[in-house]
């Protein structure tokens, strides 16, 4: 039996934390595009023939983050790597993504073999400048001309999983930065590049299958690893998965949506959903192009090309009754739809049993993604003979709708504070024997 995470390590790992932290808020500076809001590099353009192979690397470029303090050996910039891989869609289409793949050159702090670690982020947006690898360098991405907003929210936990020695790997998802509408909360898609992101990372470090993985994700993150974890046995058989933290997952849209929908700061990510299920589903585009006003289908364009900051300051406490025909909410009309009812109902999360331990975090007043939900996740896993933790958050209620206080604040509580994600992820990589459910 190995041991689990020692005192020191703690003190460790505490340092760590305070160093990454630091740098966002000392290191960080802004990439200013000059190009318009749409306009990324050509190492997103894919090739017109590539591996078709799931995980497959495509391309690599290498890349100096700035936006963090030396190391404690002085190194400075932190060197790594912008990535093209190969996914597949829901209808099984390989498709390429990006991401971004930092190779520690630390020693592994824990027991065995280097992880690899893969940080689904939460939600971004939608336009191709929004990608995380986008602004990971510099720490945010500025387009004064568009009035786009996009930043690197993955640079603490990259930086601080770096630090103890993992390899890391950040997914942009596809269609972020890629050709193509991103497709938000698509729960095949989303675990698709989580599961291929890990493949790619091994075999860029070419530590072979056998590599420990974990995954790391909050919010969209969350339900996006969440996705991956019960999804991992069938799909990615291969891969060594040790455990998963879901912070906030949005396992399941049916509850998640409307909430978002109620005169939350960030209303405008419910078009996001809206533009990626149309992207996939015909059926979908149909329905919005019949219920949307004219003036509601350009601002859903507009949404498509639109990072969450952007949403923020330009359409900030958005409702989708502003886009339909008779200011009903665009969820009420599908509601009665029973084809865009069984859509949503496809994307929910926890039909099937993770075969890996899991760590759901939840806030008990989370305005955005509603805390039922997420416990309800846990149940179900746990029902089907699943390995769950799940632990609540009881900050109050603050500025209700705001989605920042109360929302984004526990995904530092949970990731780094007393308890945290890292220690539990740590426990699992060390080899901490763990079984069965614990909800509190």
């Amino acid at each position: 039996m190995r041991r689990q995470l020692g005192i020191s390590r703690k003190k460790r790992l505490g340092a760590m934390v305070m160093m990454a932290c630091a740098a966002v808020t000392v290191g960080t500076s802004v990439f200013v595009s000059s190009a318009g809001a749409t306009s990324v590099d050509d190492f997103y353009i894919p090739p017109s023939q590539f591996d078709a192979t799931p995980g497959a690397v495509v391309r690599t470029e290498p890349m100096a983050i700035l936006a963090t303090v030396p190391a404690s050996d002085g190194a400075w910039p932190v060197a790594a790597e912008k990535v093209m891989y190969t996914s597949l869609t829901q209808n099984g289409d390989p498709v390429a993504v990006t991401g971004t793949f930092i190779d520690s050159v630390h020693p592994w702090q824990g027991d065995g073999d280097r992880p690899t670690v893969v940080i689904a982020p939460g939600t971004a947006g939608q336009g191709d400048q929004c990608a995380m690898s986008v602004a990971f360098s510099t720490g945010l991405y500025a387009d004064p001309a568009q009035l786009s907003l996009s930043a690197n929210q993955e640079l603490v936990s990259a930086t601080t999983w770096s630090a103890l020695g993992a390899r890391v790997f950040v997914t942009d998802y596809i269609g972020l930065g890629t050709p193509g509408i991103h497709t938000y909360a698509n729960r095949v898609e989303q675990a698709h590049a989580v599961l291929d992101a890990a493949r790619a990372a091994n075999a860029l470090a070419d530590s072979g299958p056998s590599a420990p993985v974990v995954f790391w994700g909050f919010s969209q993150g969350g339900g996006a690893v969440a996705a991956a974890a019960e999804m991992q046995p069938a799909y990615a058989p291969e891969l060594e998965l040790y455990g998963t933290w879901a912070g906030a997952p949005t396992a399941d849209l049916m509850s998640v949506l409307p909430v978002i929908d109620d005169g939350n700061l960030i209303g405008g990510a419910v078009g996001y959903a809206v533009n990626g299920f149309a992207e996939r589903n015909p059926e979908m585009r149909q329905y919005v192009d019949e219920l949307v006003t004219p003036a509601g289908k350009e601002l859903l364009e507009t949404l498509s090309d639109s990072c969450i900051a952007d949403v923020m300051v330009k359409h900030p406490f958005m409702q989708s009754g502003d886009l339909t025909i008779d200011g009903r909410p665009l969820l009420e009309h599908l509601d009665e739809i029973p084809d865009a009812v069984e859509l949503l109902r496809q994307q929910r999360i926890g039909t099937v049993a993770p075969s890996s331990p899991v760590l759901i975090t939840s806030a008990l007043n989370d305005d955005t993604v509603p805390y039922g939900q997420a416990r309800q996740l846990a149940e179900d896993w746990c029902a089907q003979g699943a390995t769950v933790t799940f632990r609540t958050n009881a900050l109050p209620p603050i500025l209700s709708g705001a989605a920042l206080p109360n929302h984004l604040a526990p995904a530092y509580i949970d990731g780094y504070g007393p308890d945290s994600a890292i220690s539990y992820l740590l426990d699992r990589l060390n080899g901490v024997p763990l079984s069965g459910c614990s909800l509190d």
